[in-house]
């Protein structure tokens, strides 16, 4: 089933909620619901039958319409509707953030970075995957972008802990799992020792961005990056 019919699902059970089905059974016919759907009588019976298959409304037919019961399924998914609302009006932070960057060939740092052992192992365990050596890089343009990348910086995120070696001091690294082009999932990552200001984004990602995204210097990103609860 897609997100879109999954919604819709939802919609209409919301509506039948409205019209006192999750308490009682109610009488409804499909031409009133069809109204408050703002659909046709045809659908709306679809979108019934579809529920009445789901298992989330019990219903029976009389001369003048619909007898319907939201059924203990259907009273779950509104009560899981309703908290997921509810954390989302009432969290401290948006749950993600999205920025557009324009792609550039950088100077080579991230892949010496990333490469490091004691970083790659925080990769793998706090954000369950192996990046491919390399990051690929993004260059904000709007004033939007950049001022919502800087707001990024008073929300949380996976940390991963600097090291010393005999040579020299490897500082804090700051992630954000992140959705790169709405296809591949990835990291924002940050204070890599960078000589990049906060205007540019290097993503990190399981797979070559540039080649799993045809991507090529000049092209339009779109990065959904997710804030951690």
């Amino acid at each position: 089933m897609t997100d879109s019919q999954e919604w819709r699902h939802l919609f209409t059970l919301l509506k039948l909620a409205e019209m006192g089905a999750h308490k009682r059974t109610a009488k409804i016919s499909t031409e009133y619901l069809a109204e408050k759907l703002v659909t046709s009588q045809q659908t709306a019976s679809r979108y019934l039958i579809e529920l009445e298959r789901k298992g989330w409304i019990k219903r029976s037919m009389t001369h003048d319409g619909c007898l319907i019961k939201i059924d203990d399924a259907g009273t779950g998914e509104l009560q899981k509707l309703f908290s997921n609302l509810r954390s989302l009006m009432e969290a401290a932070y948006p749950p993600s953030v999205t920025l557009e960057g324009t792609v550039f060939t950088g100077l080579g740092e991230g892949a010496y970075y990333i490469g490091k052992e004691y970083y790659l192992k925080q990769f793998v365990e706090k954000l369950g995957f192996e990046p491919y050596p390399g990051t690929l890089n993004l260059k904000l343009t709007s004033d939007y972008d950049v001022k919502a990348r800087a707001e990024l910086e008073a929300y949380p995120a996976v940390e991963v802990a600097g090291f010393k070696n005999e040579d020299r001091t490897f500082g804090l690294v700051k992630c954000y799992p992140a959705l790169i082009d709405n296809k591949v999932k990835g990291a924002l990552v940050t204070a890599l020792r960078s000589h990049y200001d906060a205007s540019v984004l290097e993503i990190i990602a399981p797979v070559c961005l540039r080649r799993q995204l045809n991507l090529k210097d000049g092209n339009k990103v779109k990065i959904e990056i997710l804030i951690p609860m």
